[in-house]
């Protein structure tokens, strides 16, 4: 006669186990989508801040940037919200393409969005290519929709405190000098910065 083993508290403790396997799954794409905005799919402040952050500690040399759609307001106010979220997406898929690989977009809310990305002896270049992209025309239900963008941006290394908080800080300075001027477009903050 053989010893029959009851596998019933084992069964149960394994059931129990991919239950809260499962809970654990579905908590973190809750919580990861509660961190990309639906809009734009552009990382939200939190997601942003958390990525940003590593990417200036392994990065030293990166630099951040603040974009504000320019004539964003008309659109959504003559054409309509679905008009605007429209721009909106659009400026988050090419934000996201201009980063690329090493940078990280996200959307702080409204029309402000921010990235930081690798520094390269390119960034002004690249900045002035981000501009361009941004004016790029948006079509929607048969019309041609245009906003452009006021763009700041500093490298960390222009920084007296290279934190994540004060490279936002002179990127929203360098921004709000662009919006003052009469042709926006982005800024530089120079290296002089303390």
């Amino acid at each position: 006669m053989t010893n029959a083993v009851d596998i019933t508290p084992t069964l149960a403790v394994l059931a129990l186990a991919a239950g809260w396997a499962l809970h654990v799954s579905r908590l973190h794409r809750r919580l990861d989508r509660s961190r990309h905005d639906p809009l734009t799919g552009l990382w939200t402040r939190d997601g942003w801040t958390r990525r940003a952050e590593r990417i200036i500690r392994r990065r030293p040399r990166a630099a951040v940037l603040l974009a504000d759609l320019d004539g964003f307001k008309p659109v959504n106010d003559v054409h309509g919200h679905a008009a605007g979220d429209a721009v909106l997406a659009a400026a988050g898929e090419r934000l996201t393409a201009w980063c690329g690989a090493h940078g990280v977009a996200g959307r702080l809310g409204g029309d402000e969005f921010v990235a930081v990305i690798e520094d390269d002896t390119r960034l002004d270049n690249r900045l002035a290519d981000l501009a361009e992209q941004l004016r790029q025309p948006v079509e929607h239900q048969g019309v041609t929709l245009r906003v452009g963008a006021s763009i700041g941006a500093v490298r960390l290394t222009a920084l007296s405190e290279p934190t994540l908080a004060a490279a936002l800080t002179a990127a929203d300075q360098a921004m709000y000098r662009v919006k003052d001027r009469p042709r926006r477009g982005r800024r530089l903050l120079p290296a002089a910065v303390s």
